[in-house]
């Protein structure tokens, strides 16, 4: 097994290219299996709810997740103040067959998705740019989980 690596963003420039979404927040730290392509930057959990609205103040005024990012009707992203803390709540994905458990936002989308198929993982949801301003991909785990892999164009 390859041995775990930590990367970490020390120029603004590599700051921005390791974040995923808006916010423009440097990640902390990564880690890349040596001789590998991929690298994860950022992970949120998926959580499937009925109603987002309904949902929201549950997450808003009880924990604390009161920064809303973005709410696109089927998936709100909501974020603690200092976004250690960070929750996407989806009723149904406008555009895959199945929903994922947890988002992971690459710096490198291509290099992974062919990674993925490489490795012989099934693709869900293939490579696409959504009409939102993102690339990504689900792909199944071994373990079932649907997950979602994504990068944001710049």
């Amino acid at each position: 097994m390859p041995k775990p690596t930590t990367a970490h963003a020390n120029s603004p420039s590599e700051s921005r290219r390791a974040t995923c979404g808006r916010s423009g927040l440097p990640r902390r730290a990564a880690v890349r299996l040596t001789g590998k392509r991929v690298l994860a930057t950022n992970v949120f959990a998926n959580l499937h709810v009925t109603d987002i609205e309904a949902a929201k103040g549950f997450y808003s005024d009880y924990l604390g997740l009161t920064n809303e990012e973005f709410n696109m009707g089927w998936v709100a992203r909501l974020a603690s103040a200092d976004r250690r803390a960070v929750l996407q709540l989806v009723t149904r994905d406008a555009t895959a067959a199945e929903d994922s458990m947890i988002s992971v936002c690459t710096d490198d989308i291509d290099s992974a998705y062919a990674e993925a198929q490489e490795l012989g993982y099934e693709i869900v949801h293939p490579l696409t740019t959504e009409a939102w301003g993102l690339r990504r991909f689900f792909v199944r785990a071994p373990d079932g989980n649907v997950i979602n892999i994504t990068n944001h164009r710049d």
